[in-house]
């Protein structure tokens, strides 16, 4: 990241530790409420949580406070940078999109935020994109040109075992329509206008995960891809084989837990796929 302009998302980009500590991207934490304890969703046991909700306690989420992104944007200013970009999940899904507009008012350097109308490694990988143009010294239209196009250009595919925690947050959006399927009707969705949408109902886990592979080869095709596997208490080996035999445009597959506050609203046993063009 240049000296210059600073990248700063939220935790709900689901970016692997190693992957924001490489790109200097600031992540700011979404809170979590479980119970009477609330803090960053980081310092949530991930097993625990998912036993926690699977006994059916409530289990809900709020953006980070202002003052959070305000210590990110000030530490940003300290270390000499004369600009932000800030990216965060879908306004539709969560106001920490707000949130971070409210710090931005409050800093002496110009915050440019980004409501990236999507989520997950989605969100996370338009970061890395902003972040790599930043660092090879791009100007800041150029910095946010990067994020938007990959905002733009990346598919988010979802895998869940029911709707109920969708439902139960608030955040089941168009999905609404597959409410009341059989239980053994599996739901695909991704996220489109900014909230979560149904792609498909498929009978039964397997044939499940295989559309959703399927769906991934073709939002692929032929072009060069950077691919994401996300999970929330489900098993992705099978999938990453499936994907690196069938994707021959992808480059490494990046294989990470999902954020606990975006596995509250999805379940256990969730699995997302992120296809983001690399070029």
């Amino acid at each position: 990241m240049s000296a210059h302009i600073a990248v700063v998302t939220d935790s709900t980009s689901c970016l692997p530790e190693q992957l924001a500590a490489q790109w200097r991207i600031n992540v700011v934490q979404v809170q979590l409420h479980v119970g009477d304890q609330t803090d960053d969703e980081h310092r949530f046991d991930r097993s625990e949580l998912i036993q926690t909700m699977k006994s059916g306690a409530a289990v809900t989420t709020s953006p980070p406070d202002p003052g959070a992104f305000f210590w990110s944007y000030q530490d940003a200013a300290s270390a000499g940078a004369s600009a932000i970009v800030s990216l965060h999940i879908s306004g539709r899904l969560s106001q920490t999109v707000e949130a971070a507009r409210e710090a931005a008012q409050q800093v002496r350097i110009p915050v440019h935020i980004l409501d990236s109308g999507t989520a997950s490694m989605s969100l996370g990988y338009a970061a890395v994109s902003a972040a790599r143009v930043a660092g090879a010294g791009g100007q800041l239209e150029r910095v946010l040109d990067a994020a938007e196009r990959r905002v733009r250009s990346s598919t988010e595919l979802i895998y869940v075992n029911t709707l109920e925690y969708l439902r139960r947050s608030g955040r089941i959006g168009a999905a609404q329509s597959m409410l009341g399927s059989a239980f053994a009707i599996k739901p695909l969705l991704t996220v489109r206008n900014g909230e979560v949408s149904p792609l498909a109902r498929v009978p039964g886990t397997k044939r499940a995960m295989n559309r959703l592979v399927d769906l991934a080869v073709k939002a692929a095709g032929d072009q060069p891809v950077d691919l994401a596997v996300t999970r929330f208490g489900s098993d992705e080996n099978e999938i990453v084989r499936r994907l690196r035999e069938r994707v021959p445009g992808a480059g490494e597959i990046v294989v990470g837990d999902a954020s606990t506050v975006i596995g509250a609203h999805v379940g256990p046993g969730a699995l997302s796929i992120t296809v983001s063009p690399s070029n």
